[in-house]
């Protein structure tokens, strides 16, 4: 850096005396060397402008290098004295730019993706000036990336070297990383803890474990963001028993090896103490013995702050104060717990609250969705204006709201705004749409051959803008209506075409939901051409062929019920099936037509929270399906009838079972802009029976059950039977050739979310289950089943639905099928949800 000033010529009759400062207006500002930066801006970024008046010699131009100097992208900075005129001096300011970025690249060992990571937090553009803060920058978040990675020996070089293919000045960043081994947590050290065993305590430190080779999932690296954020569940654990003094008075992490540290946490334990006096004030809505009956917690017990913020404030397990008073209007309330009395080892409590008025909801907005209707949200709401708030109401609205599956759960928000002066509040619910329609890839393996599926299924369909050219992007949507289309076939020997559309609220005003459906399905066992040539050369139909169609179509209709509850909800179907067989061996009914008239009653109480990875709730179902018995009017001699003549009208009364449960068994919390990743339990038991209305008459060879494998065997799938999935087994081995009329099924899956990301939610999952098919009622044993267990993989993505990978091994013989159990293990792979209910 630095500055000249010369006189190159002058018109002026005055000479420059340069011991003797003189003060000049400045006429102008010539600029040299700036190729990249605005020449403007050089004079702005200066300090001197056209018309100033300074002291030429003086500080002013000192004052303007340093300005230049300072903003980082010059190497050099001088000004000249170009010449004066009486009092009017023209300046130049000549610069020499420091080099832009041309490209940079990684040296060492950089996998990939981290790679990647750290470009997005670099953030380098080619002709970004690379400056020394610009080197020192990088140079600290990369080793920073590291570091948090549990890389603590970390090294970074950054090299520069010209850019020699470059017109101008430009060069090649070059970052050497060498991170080393990762630092581990050999030992964890307890020290003075008397009361609580070292392994409770060390189970407690989630994030800074030991390192052990047998403990394979924990890593045991050492963070010191991890250590701070675990050391206090430490003394969580003793204040949930009674230890409320106990306090951390020292921990050390010192190195025992270059690649080991050792971590030792000194405890002061303290006292224990006991819940004394519970006393309350300011409430008027309830009384003290109605609200000790709530909070639940007796003289002489244990005291635990957690355990009494729990029943004030959010009790997960049970009510609260809080929700007691919240869901009867009161927002505005509020309650204070105080320690009035330490005698001994017993701590005295008052409660002093504060109940306000009852809120009235006053404005409710919907913020986020981009595609979905604002009717199609509202009318899921349960906050209305006009109403008491709730807070269960606003719980029971995200619930719903993520039922749609529209929106991505993890994200659903919202916001009430108290207004305590008119005693109303204001209620935002904030969404973020995602992808809902999906392309169904699904594949079946069946008689020696693949089968392919190619399905449409639009989620968020709108049917009433349908005619509208504006609406279609690419299709009409947002009026929360389900359309979908369908086809599956492995070519000559199976084709099935169908389709459904689904209007959840029939009519705008209540949950009501009308269903349409109609499918087509073409069965040939022997791939044989419909006509043939006779022994003459006539044309005729080929009486080698086997084959069966199948017609059929349903509507239904279904109703949100309010008792016993608005979990509850009921569906009822009509639906007719035509069957035309000929030379089809797979069933009783070989040869001739079969008509199926059928109703359908389901009730259901579903209170999943979620559609993709439910957390909690349940799922009960009873189902039963009934055609006319039309063998109980029609007179006909069924002990003597054609199999033809006996199944010409199909009857059977059919009943289904299901309940099903999800736990959340860990309660992690996330950090802000992560997912909180917690285990789930999955249990589920099914039954199923098919029934008759006549002995004569016997079983009907329809809507049996076929047990075993993934649930998808190839083209038999859809032929007027219900497929079980029992991991572990081959597909359909458990039950007998032409279906069972009995099943049951149990299944118990521990889950755990590795992505909860709605463009890709994936998960794994450990499974047991048991079930089995009886072709007999007088058989039946809901204990006695086939057992397997295995693991699983689950990927949910918007535009194809659920896949799923699952190893399983059967424990249990399988009469003839030596391939199938026994504690053989065997991979079952799907695309595309499972079949069947139970």
């Amino acid at each position: 850096m630095s500055a000249q000033i010369i006189s190159v010529e002058s018109n002026s009759s005055d000479n420059l005396d340069w011991a003797k400062p003189k003060e000049y207006t400045i006429a102008g500002i010539e600029v040299a060397g700036s190729q990249y930066t605005d020449q403007n801006i050089v004079r702005l970024l200066s300090g001197i402008t056209h018309g100033d008046k300074i002291q030429i010699p003086g500080d002013k131009i000192a004052e303007a290098i340093k300005n230049l100097w300072k903003q980082g992208l010059f190497e050099d900075v001088k000004i000249y004295l170009v010449k004066t005129i009486g009092n009017d001096a023209f300046l130049k300011i000549e610069v020499v730019e420091k080099p832009r970025l041309s490209k940079f690249s990684f040296k060492g060992k950089v996998k990939k993706n981290d790679a990647d990571e750290i470009r997005g937090k670099i953030r380098l553009v080619r002709e970004k000036v690379v400056t020394d803060y610009t080197l020192g920058y990088i140079k600290n978040v990369v080793r920073d990336f590291y570091v948090n990675k549990g890389f603590y020996h970390t090294s970074v070089e950054i090299t520069t070297e010209p850019d020699k293919t470059a017109k101008t000045p430009h060069v090649i960043v070059y970052i050497n990383v060498n991170k080393g081994k990762k630092v581990r947590i050999q030992n964890l050290n307890l020290i003075g803890n008397t009361v609580v065993e070292d392994w409770k305590l060390r189970r407690k430190m989630t994030d800074s474990k030991p390192f052990r080779l047998y403990t394979f999932w924990n890593s045991g690296k050492y963070l010191e963001d991890n250590l701070e954020k675990d050391l206090p569940s430490i003394i969580e654990k003793y204040n949930s028993k009674g230890y409320r003094d106990a306090r951390i008075s020292k921990d050390t992490v010192y190195f025992v090896k270059k690649n080991r540290v050792n971590i030792d946490v000194t405890i002061e334990e303290g006292n224990k103490y006991y819940f004394g006096d519970i006393k309350w004030f300011g409430n008027a809505k309830y009384r003290s013995g109605q609200l000790d009956t709530i909070l639940n917690i007796k003289k002489g017990e244990v005291f635990d702050q957690s355990l009494l913020d729990q029943k004030l404030f959010m009790n997960p397990n049970g009510y609260d104060i809080s929700s007691l008073y919240m869901d009867d209007g009161y927002l505005f309330f509020n309650v204070t717990p105080q320690e009035v009395n330490i005698h001994n080892d017993t701590i005295d409590i008052d409660i002093h609250m504060y109940e306000g008025k009852q809120a009235i909801i006053n404005k409710v907005t919907v913020l986020g969705n981009s595609k979905t209707n604002d009717h199609v949200i509202y009318r899921e709401i349960r906050t209305r204006p006009g109403q008491l708030f709730r807070r269960s109401d606003i719980i029971r609205t995200q619930r719903e709201l993520s039922q749609l599956g529209y929106f991505d759960p993890e994200k659903l928000g919202v916001t009430p705004t108290p207004n305590p002066a008119d005693g109303t509040v204001d209620i935002e619910y904030r969404v973020e749409e995602k992808p809902s329609d999906q392309v169904e890839l699904s594949g079946g393996w069946g008689g020696g051959r693949v089968v392919g599926t190619l399905g449409l299924s639009f989620n968020n369909f709108s049917m009433r803008n349908i005619f509208k050219p504006s609406a279609w992007s690419p299709l009409p949507t947002g009026d929360g209506q389900k359309f979908s289309i369908r086809a599956q076939t492995n070519g000559i020997y199976y084709q099935s075409y169908n389709m459904s559309f689904t209007e959840p609220w029939l009519g705008g005003k209540k949950p009501n939901s009308l269903s349409v459906s109609a499918f087509y399905s073409f069965f040939n066992s022997t791939g044989e051409k419909k006509y043939a040539n006779d022994s003459e050369g006539n044309r005729i139909l080929n009486p080698n062929r086997s084959t069966m169609a199948i017609i059929g179509g349903s509507v239904g209709f279904g109703k949100r019920l309010k008792k016993p509850d608005d979990f509850f909800s009921i569906y009822t179907e009509a639906s007719y099936n035509y069957y035309e067989l000929k030379n089809y061996p797979y069933f009783i009914l070989a040869n001739g037509f079969a008509n199926d008239f059928n109703g359908k009653i389901n009730i259901t109480r579903n209170s999943v929270d979620g559609p993709i990875f439910p957390k909690n709730g349940s799922n009960f179902s009873l189902l039963g399906q009934f055609t006319p018995p039309y063998s109980l009017f029609n007179g006909k001699d069924y002990a003597n009838s054609s199999a033809a003549e006996k199944y010409r009208f199909i009857e059977y009364q059919k009943y289904k079972f299901t309940a099903e449960w999800y736990t959340q068994l860990t309660n992690k919390k996330a950090g802000e802009g992560k997912e909180a990743r917690n285990l789930v339990l999955r249990t589920k038991i099914g039954y199923g029976i098919l029934g008759m209305y006549n002995k004569k008459v016997g079983v009907s060879p329809f809507e049996r059950y076929y047990m075993g494998g993934s649930g998808l065997s190839g083209y038999q799938n859809f032929v007027a039977r219900e497929i079980i999935a029992l991991r572990g087994y081959s597909d359909n081995s458990l039950s007998s050739s032409n279906g069972d009329p009995l099943c049951a099924r149990y299944t118990m899956e521990l889950r755990y979310p590795i992505s909860l990301n709605p463009q890709a939610t994936i998960f794994v999952l450990g499974f047991a289950e048991a079930g089995n098919t009886w072709a007999k009622y007088k058989d039946f044993n809901p204990f006695q089943v086939k057992r397997s267990a295995g693991f699983g993989l689950r990927v949910f993505l918007p535009m194809f639905g659920l896949l799923g990978l699952d190893y399983g091994w059967g424990f249990d013989n399988i009469p003839g099928n030596a391939g199938s159990g026994n504690g053989k293990g065997q991979f079952h792979f799907t695309l595309g949800a499972q079949l069947g209910e139970l």
